[in-house]
């Protein structure tokens, strides 16, 4: 990622150089005098006032200087963000954070237990991912196990949310109960470590009746740009010399990440007939015309797929509903999952502002057909319960089942089985459990 930054950084410096110069005599960050807090505050808004997609809706009085820190400037300035057809704004995404806590989170290197959770029902907290070299990978620990304690407590209900945030996700040591598939339980104790994310979580390939499924779980288009484009490349070479029919891919969890890895995810997924069409358009506010962009297929691998299946959920988010978003044209898509996707076609890219990044939303996306404003998500095909009590790639986990059945039979569903009704209780407690990184990020930006 910093190689990617080279030049934006450089450009960025006389950008804001000669904005600076030109405002000398109206900014009074510009000053003697002026605090080095209060310099980062102005130069925040400065870059709103001028890249945010909806920068003209921020008014003259705004003030970056009663706000904590750029980040809060940020979440505030996404009160303006009115989009036509939607009677709220639409931002809820542009954020600012320190440079070295952003270049972790974008390489994949992390520091935790490495396990994620959310409700099954009302006091069924599940395992709904793990990072295999992280501290509970190693311990062990598997997608579907129920925790039924964590450090000595057994409340774990929704109402009891920040407790269970607090062991999971804030603290340096928790001990856990996990009660197993096969009712066995186990107590482990986790202690925080640095460890390298991967995530392709499971490829594999099923049988379906007289079909081949492909199947690939991908939990973030984040991390080691290298390594995910070599697993790419292995993963639908495999497919490929199985001969699948059929591909299955979960973003249940996917929250996005770069656009150049949907990109090249795409060029895997999409059918031959695509070639050298058009994919994506990147599309700037108006201050910006000369850096709007357009992308071609460059199709990738021998798969000639005529239809793909996506699982996802209200987690699906920005680059993942943008590979989706970019099939469409082209393919039959799919989508099942408990809730249709989170709702976020636009993206922003890293600004150097002192130590932190600033990310104000800056452009929009849009697909051949110039579809592309689901701000409220991508709609469902099927809806069907995520398979928390399950682990990856059990063909009797609730929403891969679907898609096997549907493969099979041409239906998603069993006769007569009733349809799947999201919890709002479950959903807005998983909400507040919720720490996936939503973002479609394009470091390729030359401002």
């Amino acid at each position: 990622m910093k190689s990617n930054l080279i030049a934006v950084i450089a450009c960025l410096a006389i950008f804001a150089s000669c904005k600076k110069k030109d405002q000398a005599s109206t900014d009074p960050g510009t000053q003697p005098g002026t605090s080095a807090a209060d310099k980062i505050k102005d130069s925040t808004v400065l870059y709103s006032r001028d890249i945010y997609l909806w920068y003209s809706q921020i008014p003259a009085s705004f003030n970056g200087r009663t706000y904590a820190d750029p980040n809060a400037i940020m979440t505030a300035v996404r009160a303006y963000s009115n989009e036509p057809g939607f009677s709220q704004p639409v931002d809820r995404w542009s954020f600012a954070v320190k440079q070295q806590e952003w270049d972790n989170v974008s390489s994949g290197a992390a520091q935790d237990f490495g396990m994620n959770v959310f409700f099954r029902v009302e006091g069924d907290l599940r395992v709904r991912f793990v990072e295999r070299a992280s501290p509970a990978g190693i311990a062990g620990v598997k997608r579907g196990w129920r925790i039924t304690k964590i450090n000595n407590n057994t409340n774990i209900t929704t109402g009891n949310a920040n407790f269970i945030i607090d062991g999971v996700y804030n603290s340096t040591a928790s001990s856990f109960t996990f009660e197993k598939p096969d009712g066995s339980t186990t107590d482990i104790t986790l202690n925080a470590a640095a460890y390298q994310e991967h995530p392709v979580f499971l490829d594999s390939v099923y049988t379906a009746g007289t079909k081949k499924i492909g199947y690939i779980v991908f939990n973030s288009f984040l991390g080691d740009t290298t390594e995910i484009n070599n697993e790419f490349q292995r993963v639908f070479s495999k497919f490929a010399a199985a001969n699948v029919d059929e591909v299955a891919v979960d973003l249940r969890y996917n929250g996005g990440g770069y656009v150049s890895l949907q990109q090249k995810f795409a060029n895997y997924l999409v059918n031959s007939s695509a070639n050298g069409q058009l994919m994506m358009k990147e599309q700037f506010n108006d201050r910006y015309t000369q850096f709007n962009e357009s992308t071609n297929f460059q199709k990738l691998g021998s798969l000639n797929l005529s239809r793909v299946f996506f699982i996802v959920s209200s987690n699906t988010a920005s680059a993942s509903e943008l590979l989706i978003n970019n099939l469409k044209p082209f393919m039959n898509v799919v989508l099942v999952g408990p809730s249709k996707t989170y709702g976020k076609p636009v993206g922003f890219f890293p600004i150097p502002v002192g130590d932190w990044y600033i990310f104000p939303v800056s452009f929009r996306s849009t697909n051949k057909n110039g579809e592309g404003n689901y701000f409220d998500g991508l709609a469902l095909n099927n809806t069907v319960a995520d398979g928390l009590d399950k682990n990856w790639g059990d063909v009797n986990e609730s929403a891969f089942a679907s898609v096997i059945r549907y493969v099979s039979t041409g239906a998603f569903r069993l006769p007569l089985a009733p349809a799947y009704t999201e919890n709002p209780q479950i959903s807005s407690g998983n909400r507040e459990l919720d720490r996936t990184f939503k973002g479609m990020i394009d470091t390729k930006r030359k401002f």
